[in-house]
């Protein structure tokens, strides 16, 4: 039978001292085994100087070409870091992940983008691109799954609480299917007058927190059926091409 591996990603490191405080005891007290770096945010120093005295901490590149949230209906941009076409967008990966290399030391163990923007082009062409340079893989990218289900937001940006409860993250996990799946969180210490606490999603941010290291949901990944990993793991067992 296929072992099920799973990859606890929190992303966001580097955005704020509190989402990076956060990310720290979610790994060291809870089920984080991973996190995805945003390297021009303002504690982007500061995550990258823990993950190099952390190794056991996966790290990835959490590219961040831009924000939007919901305004009267509608989809706006917070901020943009990159014009849209191709070229533009290409060329800031290439210096977010040079930015990476230079903050951790090393490559990231795989890519992914804020607000999943490589889902659409010329994102996804762009990140696939740079991830065949590197070597490693694209978050969802077959043979690889992700799942967002553990979000405390619709998508609209309602409060949806029970998207964050230690129940539905059990469920989560029991529903588990063979080969390796990567969760998305996205732990925190954040006040809700936060101005860079996450942007539109800013207390929920405390409460995952409490959620990824709940006893429970601990005990249930120490059964035994699930194995706990980070992108550089399962590359290693050969899971991810």
């Amino acid at each position: 039978m296929v072992a099920r591996w799973l990859i606890v990603n929190a992303d966001d490191f580097g955005l704020t001292p509190g989402i990076n405080a956060g990310i720290v005891e979610a790994f060291e007290r809870g089920v984080v085994t991973s996190a995805s770096l945003m390297v021009r945010q303002p504690a982007a120093e500061a995550a990258a100087a823990y993950a190099r005295a952390h190794p056991a901490l996966g790290l990835g590149l959490h590219i961040d070409l831009w924000e939007s949230i919901p305004k009267d209906g509608d989809w706006v941009r917070l901020y943009q870091h990159v014009p849209d076409d191709a070229a533009s967008v290409a060329a800031e990966i290439v210096a977010q992940i040079e930015r990476f290399r230079a903050l951790v030391g090393r490559d990231p163990d795989h890519l992914d983008t804020h607000q999943h923007v490589h889902r659409l082009e010329p994102v996804g062409s762009a990140v696939r691109a740079a991830a065949r340079a590197l070597g490693v893989p694209v978050r969802g990218e077959p043979p690889l799954r992700y799942l967002g289900g553990f979000y405390g937001q619709t998508g609209v940006g309602a409060p949806y609480p029970e998207g964050i409860t230690p129940e539905r993250l059990l469920e989560l996990i029991d529903a588990l299917e063979p080969g390796v799946t990567e969760f998305g969180c996205h732990p925190g210490f954040v006040d809700a007058d936060d101005p860079l606490g996450g942007t539109m999603y800013r207390v929920e941010r405390n409460v995952e927190v409490r959620t990824l290291c709940d006893a429970r949901v601990r005990a249930r990944l120490a059964r035994g059926d699930v194995v706990p990993c980070t992108y550089a793991d399962a590359a290693r067992a050969g899971l991810t091409a």
